[in-house]
């Protein structure tokens, strides 16, 4: 289930420099490094946090990879308009305050419009749902009959939200036929503070190679959870995964940090070099 860390951050300052397109039948951000198209080393594509393919800073993070990491990046609409809205990261943080009488009185307000954000969320993105408008998209894609992604590895970035449905993509059953050939849907998979996982059966059936980025103060996966992540991956080592615990970091922090806080950010930037450096990593291998 989501909790009030999901729909909780700052947003982030800066304009996004990609553009949008329909693509496989979804409405797509779509984020290119400076470089010839015949230089792209793979496709990323972003599995977004609550707030959706439209959050500013879901897109920023999708520039950072693409000129990072020299990958063309594909941020989908995979929640069909149905994201939660951004100015419910506000209405989470009203709640949250307890410091006044005022903040107790104007709190059922501040409730009622908390569920009035989040329950369409919710409701209509459960994996059960939602992931075959995932995996559709991703076995689009594999498919590519030409340039520019045909032939090109494939790597999903998930976050909170997404991150349930990169592990998903990364079990035995996601492969499809590719020119006569069966490949996975994903080369390889990031996860940063997933949410919404089964344990251990999510990580237990991982056979691609997944890198966490998890946080040791993340209410949705505790130390008991990464425990069993950093037991079961340490058991899947010839996958070449990898599991990283952010101390001091909490939910959200991939996306949603605070860069006016210096820990934030460098955490931030950190959780971006090591999805980007793994990646790079994984493709070279293809």
């Amino acid at each position: 289930m989501s909790c009030p860390d999901c729909f909780s951050g700052h947003i982030n300052p800066g304009t996004p420099q990609g553009h949008v397109t329909a693509l496989h039948g979804l409405n797509v951000y779509v984020a290119e490094p400076s470089i010839p198209a015949t230089e792209v080393k793979g496709i990323i594509v972003i599995i977004p946090d609550a707030f959706g393919w439209e959050f500013v800073n879901n897109r920023i993070l999708a520039d950072h990879y693409a000129e990072m990491g020299k990958f063309r990046v594909y941020l989908p609409d995979f929640m069909h308009g149905t994201a939660a809205p951004v100015w419910s990261i506000n209405t989470i943080r009203s709640v949250m305050k307890t410091g006044s009488l005022y903040d107790w009185i104007v709190k059922p307000y501040h409730i009622a419009n908390a569920i009035y954000g989040f329950v369409p969320f919710v409701f209509h993105n459960r994996a059960p749902k939602s992931h075959p408008i995932v995996k559709s998209f991703f076995e689009s894609l594999r498919l590519s009959p030409s340039p520019p992604d045909k032939d090109l590895p494939i790597g999903a970035a998930g976050f909170c939200w997404g991150g349930k449905h990169t592990l998903l993509l990364s079990h035995s059953s996601s492969t499809t036929i590719a020119s006569g050939v069966e490949k996975p849907l994903i080369d390889a998979g990031f996860t940063g503070h997933p949410s919404m996982l089964v344990f251990p059966e999510d990580i237990e059936n991982i056979v691609r190679p997944v890198s966490f980025a998890l946080g040791d103060s993340d209410m949705n996966v505790g130390a008991k959870e990464i425990a069993v992540i950093q037991r079961v991956m340490e058991g899947k080592e010839e996958l070449g995964g990898e599991v990283r615990v952010y101390v001091g970091a909490g939910h959200g922090f991939c996306v949603r940090a605070d860069l006016a806080v210096e820990d934030s950010s460098r955490q931030a930037k950190e959780a971006e070099e090591q999805a980007v450096g793994f990646f790079k990593r994984c493709f070279e291998n293809i």
